[in-house]
């Protein structure tokens, strides 16, 4: 098969309604909108939501809560995860990200002090909760706020 004989399957292309072309091409004169009214008119047509003037439903919902746009957002790793790594090693995000604890860098990495610590290790992250830098200590390494 070529380029030049390749054909479009049935239904994938289609000519486009020529509206407004004379009453032969069957939808001449008012082109398909029908009699008078807003939807008939250019530019007519109503708003996404409008409901007809009742109150529309986004407005009848109370107002919950706000985001704070300011929020920091970070990918945890817990102490116990890092005893995939050997003894000795500098972990980093990169690291993590190779070792599959860690997905994303969002806003930083943070450790957490879950687990218990075998391994000395240097590690490197935005943040760390006492439990963590503590264990990390504990067990020879050092922890390095970025």
């Amino acid at each position: 098969m070529k380029l030049n004989e390749m054909k479009a399957t049935d239904g994938a292309r289609f000519t486009r309604k020529r509206i407004g072309r004379g009453l032969g091409s069957g939808l001449g004169k008012t082109s398909g909108k029908g009699q008078k009214g807003q939807n008939s008119r250019s530019g007519g047509g109503v708003a996404i939501g409008f409901e007809g003037g009742q109150t529309p439903y986004f407005k009848r919902m109370p107002k919950r809560g706000f985001t704070n746009y300011t929020r920091k957002e970070y990918a945890t790793v817990n102490v116990e995860a890092l005893n995939k790594f050997e003894d000795g090693v500098t972990v980093d995000y990169e690291a993590l990200k190779a070792a599959g604890l860690v997905k994303k860098h969002l806003d930083g990495v943070k450790v957490l002090g879950n687990g218990k610590l075998e391994k000395k290790l240097t590690v490197k992250a935005e943040k760390f909760s006492k439990t963590a830098q503590k264990a990390i200590e504990e067990a020879g390494g050092k922890a390095e706020v970025l």
